[in-house]
């Protein structure tokens, strides 16, 4: 924190402490964490969130929580129905996720509620409904994902596309009818609750990364060059960084660094920001680029226009519904 500090100008909108389970540290180890990111960085001014674990969540704590100064939650529910839950091997049941959501929804967190779908004989609606009932502002639904080598892969379970399909279109119907919209792919919020960090990676913005495992997207210091870069003398718009997993990070060990150019810098930006419902103003990443983003990619967007897959309009180029569905392919 204190390299990053005297590396980059560092004026924090956000503050997001996630990926694994943070809840799970100790009270004094929260503590620690964020009094480092307030003395070497500051705290965000917009929002700061924590990923919580229902079953960590208990009154001293999430005033604790409070008090170091989080007020966005974001909490694994995954499911209110019980079978639904052991099938997905959490380790909370139904009611203690209700509980940690009325807990963090009462000391004033804005709460955002994981939830799985597509998972075979979930109630998918009454989890939908519950999620709402209990006073979340923000839901980021995924479809249930079978990665090889994992435990459903080993217990044979599949994901039937209808059915994964099936559940993308309800959760939007059901969602929609209750107030939220559906602002990416896979999160919906009701107006002004969208989750202001995450907004970053969609947008191309930088943003710092902390800890084991972390990356991060930062300007490019001067004299940067991209893979190739040194031969073309084309220099990088920004680094991504990525820091060494938990054993080699203790160990000492030193992240890796790419730097990218301007061609990659927008791929990137277009994979990002063709999740958003309001898509990506062309201009705007062709001032941030230098490439004339409209005429360089002038047939593969009428091809996909022609397909119904993206709608270009004026300047602002987004993906129809049809588009989010296969949109690695689209990019």
């Amino acid at each position: 924190a204190a390299w990053l500090a005297a590396t980059y100008p560092v004026d924090l909108d956000t503050v997001y402490v996630g990926g694994g389970t943070p809840s799970f540290l100790r009270d004094a180890e929260v503590t620690a964490l964020v009094e480092s990111v307030r003395r070497h960085l500051g705290w965000g001014r917009a929002e700061n969130t924590l990923e919580v674990n229902p079953g960590t969540v208990s009154p001293a704590r999430a005033a604790l929580w409070r008090d170091l100064g989080f007020d966005r939650a974001s909490v694994g529910v995954q499911s209110l129905d019980d079978a639904t839950l052991r099938f997905l091997g959490r380790q909370h049941d139904a009611e203690q996720a209700r509980e940690a959501v009325r807990e963090l929804v009462g000391r004033g967190f804005r709460v955002s509620g994981d939830l799985i779908t597509a998972v075979p004989g979930q109630p998918l609606e009454a989890d939908i409904r519950g999620l709402v009932e209990l006073g979340v502002g923000h839901v980021s639904a995924y479809t249930l994902t079978v990665e090889p080598g994992t435990e459903f892969a080993r217990r044979g379970v599949t994901v039937d596309e209808e059915d994964e399909r099936r559940g993308f279109e309800e959760t939007e119907a059901w969602l929609t009818a209750l107030g939220f919209s559906r602002y990416e792919i896979s999160n919906y919020a009701r107006p002004g609750q969208e989750s202001r960090h995450n907004l970053a990676y969609w947008e191309g913005r930088t943003y710092l990364g902390l800890g084991p495992g972390a990356a991060g997207h930062y300007p490019a210091l001067r004299g940067s060059r991209g893979r190739g870069g040194e031969e073309s003398g084309e220099a990088a718009l920004t680094l991504r960084r990525t820091n060494p997993h938990l054993h080699d990070w203790l160990a000492g060990a030193g992240g890796e660094a790419e730097a990218i150019l301007p061609e990659e810098y927008v791929t990137d930006a277009l994979f990002m920001g063709l999740r958003l419902r309001r898509g990506v103003d062309l201009a705007d990443l062709s001032r941030r680029s230098g490439l004339d983003v409209r005429t360089r990619y002038a047939a593969p967007i009428a091809a996909n226009v022609a397909r119904g897959l993206l709608v270009l309009e004026g300047e602002r180029l987004r993906a129809t519904p049809g588009g989010w569905w296969v949109l690695n392919r689209v990019v």
